[in-house]
């Protein structure tokens, strides 16, 4: 028989992006938190270097402890679910009536025509819409994930922001933006004149990522004079269509192809980028190179699509969003950032703010944690004093939600929503 744990997080399994949350989670509950990863992490994310977390002192693996994993689903004062399509795992709790909070991408990642399945809406109903008055909560992992469990009528007013939250580095922002730039040299300490402004794409090479996009912003660029170094990051099956184009384009002087780098690595350029370009389209339903690059000072466009970029962009304050498939405002908003220094610099500490000050693993974490002794999910003895003393506001008052980050009311953003999104609306 498993010892009762307070917190189970189940998922598929526990990777970079994941392990600074449950890091949290683990010190904030005193220890009393276990992560379920019910199956192997693929070759392929580990070659990226993804890493498997095997020594992690939390980590359980279902596939090596079926029974005791069982044991600790279904006796967990909370089971937190997300990342995995495979319902069996919970599927007893919930019946049950047990308290679950689940995490969720979208639904409908190619078309919300796609709801009109009459197969796919009786999976909806089954898995989601029929627990609409139990004690289970959705965590939306991305802007448009409310719209989509909206539309099956899951959840209603249960529905919070949420998001992936990967390391979160603190630096001497001021110190950061002043080393920015491509140092065509190589100097520590170069002259003025030997730095362009530097711009970064970094991805798989995957035709919804749309690498394409930044090798033809580089040739905008290029043909209209400006000054500046692109790097490149990544490879996958589009590379022979990049390499075409970075040969057509005659971008040699200009873009450097670096292939398949670390995430450590991809966070040193990142530091040195002034400006971060995320191109996906709605395929992406988070993105957690957005926080990534927010937290190292840079000034992301990123397309209106995304799932991070609404929740975490402020259009014109801290980056920019262009319209889903308007590749001319991309370039438009590349072109203003390369024109003015100043407010490359004032949107690459805005976003490190964004970053540091809510996005972040451990302000999520103890955000949640008070959701769950709020709601009787967790016991007061069960959870740190810090979660009292950062979050005695929101425990001290009526209602669900924070006000603004993760943990608030997520909103039912429709698809369309640019303008809004460009102009006087924000999720904060």
């Amino acid at each position: 028989m498993a010892d009762m744990v307070q917190f189970v997080f189940v998922s598929n399994y526990i990777n970079h992006h994941q392990i600074p949350f449950c890091n949290a989670m683990y010190e904030l509950l005193k220890g009393d938190f276990v992560f379920i990863q019910t199956e192997p992490m693929e070759e392929e994310r580990i070659r990226m270097g993804w890493q498997s977390g095997v020594s992690l002192p939390y980590l359980k693996l279902y596939y090596e402890e079926e029974k005791v994993c069982r044991e600790l689903m279904d006796s967990a004062g909370l089971v937190f679910f997300g990342g995995t399509d495979e319902e069996s795992y919970i599927v007893e709790r919930l019946q049950a009536g047990k308290p679950v909070i689940r995490y969720s991408e979208r639904l409908y990642k190619t078309g919300q025509w796609k709801a009109v399945s009459p197969r796919g809406l009786m999976k909806k109903y089954n898995d989601h819409t029929k627990y609409r008055k139990k004690d289970v909560y959705l965590m939306c992992a991305g802007a448009y994930v409310a719209s989509d469990f909206h539309i099956v009528r899951a959840y209603p007013n249960k529905m919070l922001t949420w998001g992936y939250f990967p390391a979160t580095k603190q630096y001497d922002v001021d110190k950061l933006l002043s080393e920015k730039g491509y140092r065509s040299n190589g100097a520590e300490a170069p002259a003025q004149n030997t730095t362009v402004p530097h711009i970064l794409w970094a991805a798989r090479f995957l035709d919804w990522k749309h690498p394409e996009l930044a090798l033809q912003t580089a040739k905008w660029l290029k043909d209209k004079g400006f000054a500046f170094h692109m790097d490149i990051i990544g490879g996958g099956e589009e590379e022979p269509m990049v390499k075409h184009l970075y040969e057509e384009y005659q971008l040699g002087d200009v873009v450097t192809l670096q292939g398949f780098k670390t995430p450590d690595e991809v966070r040193s350029f990142m530091e040195r980028a002034d400006i971060y370009l995320m191109t996906s389209d709605r395929n992406e339903g988070w993105g957690a190179v957005v926080n990534e690059a927010m937290n190292s000072g840079c000034a992301v466009v990123g397309n209106h699509m995304v799932g991070a970029v609404p929740y975490l962009i402020h259009h014109g304050e801290n980056g920019f969003i262009y319209k889903d498939s308007c590749k001319n405002d991309l370039f438009a908003f590349v072109e203003k950032l390369l024109e003015d220094e100043a407010l490359r610099k004032s949107m690459g500490k805005k976003a490190y703010e964004t970053i540091t000050k809510e996005w972040n693993a451990r302000t999520a974490a103890k955000r949640l944690a008070a959701f769950c002794v709020k709601n009787g999910f967790l016991s007061k003895e069960s959870v740190s004093r810090e979660v009292f003393e950062e979050c005695r506001d929101y425990l001290g008052v009526e209602g669900l939600y924070f006000e603004s980050g993760p943990i608030s009311a997520a909103p039912i953003l429709p698809e369309h929503c640019y303008k809004r999104l460009s102009a006087e609306w924000r999720v904060k």
